[in-house]
Order: C-alpha cells, then sequence, then structure tokens
C-alpha cells in the first residue's frame, strides 16, 4: 500500500521527472496556459505555486536586504531560464501579492485522440491570455482591408444596378403607368384560337 507517499512517479525516473516538471513550469511562466495530462497538471500545480510563493516572499521584501537576491537564486536553481525568472519576479508574483496561494487552476478539457489520456488545461489565474486573440486579430484585420470584389461579385453588382436604373424608371412613371403598359401589352398579343 502507498501510505503516505506524496507524488506520482508518472513513469520516469526522478531525473527525468523532474526535469519534465522544470519543461512545463518554464512553459507554463512563458505561455501562462498550457495543455497537458490531468496527473502531470496535477504534479506541475504545486511545484509551479511553490515558485510562485518564494517570488512573492522576495518581491514583498524589497531590494533593501538580501532576502530578494536569495529568493531570485532559489527560483534560479530549479528554472534555469533567465528570462522567465524574470517574468515571474516582474509581472507574476506582484500580481498576485494579494493573493494567499491558488495561483494556478486546472480545467479538465476532455481526452486525447491517440491514447485517450484525460487532458486538462492548465494557466495562471488572472491571466490575460486569451485564446482566440489570434482568431480576433485576423477577423478585425480583414474587417479593416477594403473588400475586393471577385468578378462575379462585380458582376452581380453591375446586374444589381442596371435591375435597379430599370426599376427606378418605371417606378417614376408611377403605378398607373405601369398597369396600362400591362393591360396594353395584354391586348396587343393575339390569341390562340380553339383554346382556353
Amino acid at each position: 500500500m502507498r501510505h503516505n507517499v506524496a507524488h506520482r512517479k508518472l513513469g520516469r525516473v526522478t531525473e527525468h521527472r523532474l526535469a519534465l516538471l522544470r519543461n512545463q513550469a518554464i512553459a507554463l511562466i512563458r505561455h501562462e496556459r498550457i495543455e497537458t495530462t490531468v496527473p502531470k497538471a496535477k504534479e506541475l500545480r504545486p511545484f509551479v505555486e511553490r515558485l510562485i510563493t518564494i517570488a512573492k516572499r522576495g518581491v514583498a521584501s524589497g531590494e533593501a536586504n538580501g532576502k530578494a537576491l536569495h529568493a531570485r537564486r532559489m527560483v534560479l536553481a530549479e528554472l534555469v531560464d533567465k528570462d522567465i525568472v524574470g517574468k515571474l519576479f516582474e509581472t507574476i508574483a506582484p500580481r498576485f501579492a494579494e493573493r494567499p496561494g491558488g495561483y494556478i487552476r486546472i480545467l479538465r478539457v476532455g481526452f486525447r485522440r491517440g491514447d485517450s489520456a484525460e487532458v486538462a488545461q492548465i494557466e495562471l489565474i488572472g491571466s490575460e491570455y486569451n485564446p482566440r486573440a489570434a482568431d480576433e486579430k485576423a477577423a478585425e484585420k480583414e474587417a479593416a482591408k477594403p473588400k475586393t470584389k471577385s468578378v462575379g461579385d462585380r458582376l452581380k453588382a453591375a446586374a444589381r444596378g442596371l435591375r435597379g436604373n430599370k426599376g427606378d424608371q418605371g417606378g417614376s412613371k408611377g403605378q398607373a403607368g405601369g398597369q396600362t403598359k400591362g393591360a396594353a401589352r395584354k391586348s396587343t398579343t393575339p390569341r390562340k384560337a380553339g383554346g382556353s
């Protein structure tokens, strides 16, 4: 029985598991939302939340004493990317300054097609990440561009213009004039003999 065994092994040896968590933590801090399997997401959450708490303590202590530098070095021991550590201390830690914990949300999104593994989105709470932002920007650019008409569209517009001009000429004469034309046309057409 696995009593008092805290973490999942994820089918990896210790070094591989730590490398996986570090890489996923870097990706999560960089993009503020990633997709992974549910067990990996559950293992990643305490790993990243601990790093955010260390960064918060470093930011709160200020630059006056050595605690800020010590906190930065503690995070650098786990995450080797200096740009990501900078983002963690400059933008993410101040965002969660008033929050006592729970910086990460896990949302189950379904099952992976290849092996039916349950997939989850793990994201930082309050992230400004919008998954449809690229689509919205593309739609705005399309709306801003002048509409180029295809040959078919131009022909349809020309036909509509011609029909509109005819309708305007007939409409300007009045309704009675239109009826007299129709009545005159009916009277001038010859009828077939012997028909109904």
